[in-house]
């Protein structure tokens, strides 16, 4: 089993910048597809950044293009979303999320994975 902890959330102001951390405990994910993921009131969960196993791969959501960028640091058994130029819109409850299977893909849809975090929520303000 893995268990997958979210911190580094918070409210900010628009145009600021979060990073957020998932670290992993109970197994290592050093060799799991990782993704990030968000989720507002009212609306359904939604990709907006995942990794390859070895970091070779990243992908991103268009609304996450040219602002966030997703990172991995196996030794620490860790993953990173670095938010810059926050809008208001990015205000949601942050998931990150790991599957079993090891590649150089990057997954995009919730179902695909098999362990999330508990979330951190992430309030920007205007």
């Amino acid at each position: 089993q893995v268990q997958l902890v979210e911190s580094g959330g918070g409210l900010v102001q628009a145009g600021g910048s979060l990073r957020l951390s998932c670290a992993a405990a109970g197994r290592t994910v050093s060799s799991s597809i990782m993704g990030w993921f968000r989720q507002a009131p009212g609306k359904e969960r939604e990709f907006v950044a995942g990794i390859s196993t070895w970091g070779t791969t990243t992908s991103y959501a268009d609304s996450a293009k040219g602002r966030f960028t997703v990172s991995r640091d196996n030794a620490k058994n860790t993953v990173y979303l670095q938010m810059n130029s926050l809008k208001p819109e990015d205000t949601a409850v942050y998931y990150c999320a790991a599957d079993r299977a090891w590649g150089q893909q990057v997954l995009t849809t919730p179902s695909e994975y098999d362990y999330w975090g508990q979330g951190t929520q992430v309030t920007v303000s205007s």
